[in-house]
């Protein structure tokens, strides 16, 4: 029995230090990253208007053009109900 808990010991140590190992390299990821952005707005780029675009990178086509649309009905659709008091301020 003690074997086989030395095997089973021995692998959850080198799981568990494989995950400690790629949640270093996350952070360090992670920080540049933020020195990245932190270049970017020095050089006077808007942030958050680079991480949006990033974000709809990851979409594809038609995920992006049905989002689109359907922002674009929303607030069409906000427009059109819009009482005419806050249209004339």
């Amino acid at each position: 029995m003690s074997d086989s808990l030395d095997v089973t010991g021995e692998r959850i140590r080198t799981i568990v230090e494989r995950i400690e190992h790629i949640e270093e390299e996350i952070k360090a990821l992670n920080e540049g990253k933020k020195e990245i952005f932190a270049e970017a707005k020095g050089e006077g780029y808007d942030v958050k208007v680079i991480k949006e675009i990033i974000r709809l990178r990851k979409q594809d086509k038609d995920e992006r053009d049905e989002h689109e649309t359907l922002l674009d009905l929303y607030l069409r659709a906000m427009d059109s109900s819009e009482p005419e008091q806050s249209k004339a301020a």
